[in-house]
């Protein structure tokens, strides 16, 4: 976030014109993708990703002639993970609960696994907080191109930062704040990723449905 936002500043302070600018900027991230690749030497959706919408915003970056178009490529990585999220709503598993199991440890993994099984409140506070993560994402989106197409060129990367810290600091208060209090009002606390009842008889485990 913070290498291509330098190298477009110090690129125009240094007299290049916007495109030139902003092109060095974007390239930083596919710099790095073909270097992780040719480091594990395999290629991940990732890289394919990054690479691919890359490839398609300069080619038409070029075509256009327009900065303008360069400063939407921020905005492919929030559509597709907002996309992906909302998809994710119509699975067995939404997005929370799947991305948390990815990054737990096998204890840990158990213990998410239990309380997705014993406890209706859990499952939809993750249905719930999945669905204000693709709702967010999408917004992040549709806000970044009215910025790429109104805004000033030069304040448009910086923006583009401080909406992406914006958006990250929405979701996860939400994500706090929301699901603390719901669980309180169903009688359930978390610690770490331990569900416990706040007193004894209060909560309902509710482990009919689970899928």
């Amino acid at each position: 976030m913070i290498a291509p936002l330098g190298v477009f500043y110090g690129l125009r302070w240094a007299g290049a014109d916007q495109f030139t600018a902003l092109l060095a900027g974007a390239l930083l991230p596919a710099a790095g993708a073909v270097r992780e690749i040719a480091a594990r030497r395999r290629v991940s959706g990732v890289h394919l990703f990054v690479l691919a919408t890359m490839a398609l915003t300069v080619a038409v970056s070029f075509l256009s002639g327009s900065p303008r178009v360069l400063l939407i490529r921020n905005c492919w990585g929030m559509a597709a993970l907002g996309l992906w999220i909302a998809a994710s709503l119509l699975t067995r598993r939404p997005f929370l609960y799947e991305a948390a199991r990815v990054v737990l440890d096998e204890d840990r993994q158990r213990t998410w696994e239990s309380n997705w099984a014993r406890y209706a409140a859990f499952r939809r506070l993750l249905w719930v907080c999945s669905a204000f993560w693709a709702v967010a994402c999408l917004a992040d989106t549709a806000l970044r191109i009215t910025m790429a197409a109104t805004l000033p060129v030069d304040l448009v990367p910086l923006l583009d930062d401080v909406l992406l810290v914006f958006t990250l600091a929405v979701i996860l208060v939400f994500q706090r704040l929301w699901g603390r209090s719901y669980l309180r009002r169903n009688g359930l606390r978390i610690r770490g990723v331990r569900i416990s009842a706040l007193a004894e008889g209060r909560a309902e485990p509710g482990a009919a449905g689970a899928g």
